[in-house]
């Protein structure tokens, strides 16, 4: 048992090519992994898993998977050799029965969850895994698996998701310093209220924000990973933004951490 609660976060990662550049985002992040208490290991929950069924790694050297094209050589010269957590797996496979979830050595670390562990980090010396996102479920599902993981917290783990509460891919401007569109910032702005006010029934069921939430959740899969850091607080946290903005015109990068 854990002396301190660990924290939980979400984190919304951008491009890519946040692993290597230094930006504000990059840098609140360099300073969550400064100051936060540090994890005996890390569960990753990112957009970029998103599967049939719910699947964990297993494996004890999680590889790292350059999933995404046209950029330039060096990131996919980036490695982040952590070690995985096989023990953990089991231990997440046991909290959240009677589900099967599926063992994978065959996935690893995505860039959604090394491109920010990078940054937060360096060393990779923690031991990581990831938690696939089941495509095939609610939202409110996903809220509860969340739920059922907070006893993690008091074991170490940070638990961190990755994601981006926007995520327009088909509108980005790309233009510099790109003014982001109106019904982004609504959004955003629709969330961040949300989480203040701790109104999570809107946040499940955001589709209520009409054409806001149509345009800035075409898909799911980048909104979902924040519910379970929803599920995952409780009454005794505190809320915190460690950054906040919209790149690209249609991409939000709040970040949302919930600690004692």
């Amino acid at each position: 048992m854990s002396e301190q609660r660990m924290p939980v976060l979400f984190i919304g990662h951008g491009s890519p090519m946040n692993a290597i550049e230094s930006n504000p985002y990059t840098e609140s992040w360099r300073r969550l992994g400064e100051r936060l208490p540090r994890p005996r290991a890390i569960l990753a929950i990112s957009a970029h898993w998103y599967t049939d069924g719910t699947h964990v790694t297993a494996m004890a050297r999680p590889q790292t998977l350059h999933d995404f094209r046209g950029f330039p050589p060096s990131l996919y010269e980036c490695e982040y050799p952590a070690p995985g957590a096989p023990q953990l797996a089991r231990r997440i496979r046991q909290l959240l029965e009677p589900m099967n979830i599926g063992l994978s050595n065959d996935w690893g670390l995505d860039h959604g969850s090394w491109s920010v562990l990078m940054q937060m980090y360096p060393r990779a010396e923690i031991p990581t895994l990831q938690l696939s996102i089941d495509a095939g479920k609610p939202a409110e599902f996903h809220y509860q698996l969340g739920q059922q993981l907070r006893a993690l917290r008091d074991e170490g783990v940070l638990i961190l998701a990755s994601g981006n509460v926007v995520h327009n891919l088909g509108l980005l401007r790309r233009e510099a310093n790109a003014e982001p569109y109106d019904w982004a910032s609504a959004f955003n702005d629709r969330v961040r209220n949300a989480l203040i006010d701790g109104d999570h029934g809107f946040l499940i069921h955001c589709e209520q924000a009409g054409a806001e939430a149509r345009l800035s959740i075409p898909t799911a899969e980048h909104f979902l990973p924040l519910l379970y850091i929803l599920g995952a607080s409780d009454g005794g946290d505190k809320l915190e933004f460690p950054c906040d903005g919209i790149a690209l015109g249609a991409i939000s990068m709040l970040s949302v951490l919930y600690a004692r």
